[in-house]
């Protein structure tokens, strides 16, 4: 390849010059894409149609079913990604959706489906979820090269606001057109498209670039030299991360609540229908596309940056609680889904570079877990204030709660900026090979001096120097 085609290959956006990520990342659209439209339309159908009192409660209770796959299942789905082909388990998990949500379209047909039957349809769905995730997440070194990692990780973050912005966009439409019956036969031709578009990408393993024997089949998972610790262990072995994460669940504790909110705001305060619904989760879908799609390009150190956009996310949930008006929650909604976008890039990315290839299995399941975690609490608290709180006040309690997270996480160290962070992360790992060298910092950048670990971009890039890089 010249160098002319090369930098005109370069302009190209990731998805369109590596077409085998294009067609995993579009199928991962399509999955989160069916399971939001499912989720916002059987929580509008809820609160506007099946229930009459306590609508706030069930509501809450749907959210809270839809999010405890994600954390019950983390030992399971860190195991099953970890060992088995990864293209397999993608097209397992969107093939097994689909097929449960066409038996719900099939079952609405041939009359009412009873609302446990929604409970139960999107307990598979997010179980289905839980496993296609994570292990997308872990697959991203199979399908891109290294300099590819963070463009890589934007693009799948934007999948988030994409899955927010599409699905959010047709759920409540779709309920108010053609019932729960016809929302489950268009989530069945999205999940069953997704195992189409898995099936037909290879996967390369991690040791093909550098030309190791004894790769495994082409949809395998990452070949490291390292062996895959515990979940426990995983974060023991990275203090600062863990840190970080134990902040975020305290902040998603009141973020999430929203999806409970809209429905709520909607009925209560805008007297609305499902078009006003779609409006709002849109609006939180684009603003969360624009912070995945800019995120790379905001400055600061992750943890300062995290928590001054908590920061801005509890203003803005405080004026729409001070505020009542569709305009006015609407911008704040995109301003608090920028946030979010902007979080998740910069920090997953961060993540990315950081923990061991051998842990990525158990350190993104339980990231999915742990941040997951505070869901189903959230959805279940604010359902029922919902019942006896005006939603306004909820927004009011979303943006005290906020506060606190955001100075806890601005207190805290960029992982690895301390040496103790460094040598627990590596503790135990370290070779013969590494001993021989610890005294010779060039010896330390040499990628044969870590066992299993190949050269990266980012190893003498300016953040990870300021930050120790913790590996």
């Amino acid at each position: 390849m010249t160098a002319t085609t090369g930098r005109a290959g370069r302009r190209l956006p990731l998805v369109l010059r590596n077409r085998a990520f294009g067609a995993v990342w579009l199928g991962q659209v399509l999955t989160q894409a069916a399971v939001r439209m499912f989720q916002v339309g059987v929580s509008w159908w809820l609160v506007a149609y099946a229930v009459g009192a306590g609508r706030g409660l069930a509501s809450g209770l749907f959210m809270a079913v839809s999010t405890l796959p994600a954390v019950a299942l983390a030992p399971v789905v860190a195991r099953v990604v970890a060992r088995c082909a990864h293209r397999s388990v993608l097209r397992a998990a969107a093939a097994t959706a689909g097929a449960a949500v066409a038996v719900l379209a099939l079952w609405g047909h041939g009359g009412t489906a009873p609302v446990v039957a929604a409970y139960a349809a999107t307990l598979v769905l997010a179980s289905c979820q839980a496993f296609f995730d994570p292990c997308l997440t872990t697959s991203v070194p199979e399908l891109v090269h290294d300099e590819d990692i963070e463009a890589a990780t934007g693009f799948e973050l934007s999948t988030q606001s994409l899955a927010s912005l599409g699905g959010a966009l047709l759920g409540a439409l779709v309920v108010d057109a053609a019932g729960v019956p016809g929302l489950a036969a268009g989530c069945a031709a999205a999940y069953l498209a997704a195992a189409l578009l898995v099936t037909t990408v290879r996967f390369r393993t991690a040791a093909e670039p550098a030309s190791h024997g004894g790769a495994e089949g082409a949809d395998g998972p990452a070949a490291t030299d390292g062996k895959p610790r515990g979940l426990r262990e995983t974060l023991a072995g990275l203090p600062a991360i863990r840190r970080i994460l134990v902040c975020f669940t305290a902040a998603n504790l009141f973020t999430t609540a929203v999806f409970v909110v809209i429905p709520l705001y909607t009925t209560s305060e805008l007297g609305d229908g499902g078009s006003t619904v779609a409006l709002l989760e849109a609006a939180l879908g684009t603003g969360t596309l624009l912070g995945s799609v800019t995120g790379a390009r905001v400055p600061g150190r992750p943890t300062r940056l995290g928590a001054c956009l908590l920061g801005v996310m509890a203003a803005a949930f405080a004026l729409a609680g001070l505020l009542a008006g569709r305009l006015v929650l609407a911008s704040c909604l995109v301003v608090a889904g920028w946030c979010v976008g902007v979080i998740g890039v910069r920090f997953v990315a961060l993540f990315q570079r950081l923990v061991p290839p051998a842990d990525k299995p158990g350190f993104f399941a339980v990231m999915q877990a742990v941040l997951g975690a505070s869901f189903p609490v959230a959805s279940l608290l604010f359902g029922l204030l919902g019942d006896h709180l005006p939603a306004r006040t909820l927004c009011l309690v979303q943006a005290a709660g906020l506060v606190p997270a955001a100075i806890a996480l601005a207190l805290l160290r960029t992982p690895g900026t301390g040496d103790r962070d460094r040598g627990r992360a590596s503790e135990g790992r370290q070779t013969g090979a590494d001993r021989r060298t610890g005294d010779n910092p060039q010896a330390d950048e040499d990628p044969q001096a870590h066992e299993g670990r190949k050269p990266h971009p980012s190893d003498r890039s300016p953040e990870l120097a300021a930050t120790g890089g913790e590996r």
